[in-house]
């Protein structure tokens, strides 16, 4: 039996601001064999690749802590501004309706580290080079990252180079 992703995303328009079209992936969470097919997928192929995972605030955290676990290794959250109890380091970025700024802990990436960055969606691609910056500002190496949906008339994979993007539903 062939799983569509895509039937799990639910299109709410003009949110958070009019004009965007929010696509709404809380029914495809709740539904166990969507979400283990997402894990999976984004698992495949990195078996001893990945040193640790890091996961975007906050629809990022709930795809990337399992995604840790399935491959045995660590989660770090990179999350929004003032967030995070530590000393941290961040990056400001533009996204599609506006401006933001993430951190991630300034001893959550040690040098030489190899990192996978999972995010829900990838837009203009600000807030995952955001992410990448500050990992490889850490000295990790992001190795590739992984968007359940890319929305891709915004052109985001542009945004991080030559990094190897793997994306599961395309609008």
């Amino acid at each position: 039996m062939s799983i569509s992703l895509a039937e799990g995303i639910r299109d709410i328009p003009d949110h958070p601001s009019a004009g965007i079209m929010f696509r709404d992936i809380t029914p495809l969470l709740a539904d166990p064999e969507m979400f283990e097919e997402v894990i999976t997928q984004f698992v495949a192929g990195l078996e001893g690749e990945v040193d640790l995972v890091t996961g975007i605030e906050a629809r990022g955290f709930i795809l990337a802590a399992p995604v840790a676990l399935a491959l045995g290794v660590g989660f770090v959250p990179i999350r929004k501004a003032g967030k995070l109890p530590y000393e941290t380091e961040s990056k400001s970025y533009q996204l599609e309706y506006g401006e933001a700024t993430i951190e991630v802990h300034k001893d959550a990436v040690k040098a030489g580290q190899r990192v996978l960055l999972v995010d829900d969606v990838l837009a203009t691609g600000g807030t995952a080079r955001a992410g990448r910056e500050l990992v490889e500002g850490l000295g990790g190496k992001v190795i590739g990252a992984r968007f359940l949906i890319e929305l891709e008339a915004l052109e985001g994979r542009k945004a991080l180079g030559d990094l190897p993007v793997t994306s599961l539903v395309t609008y």
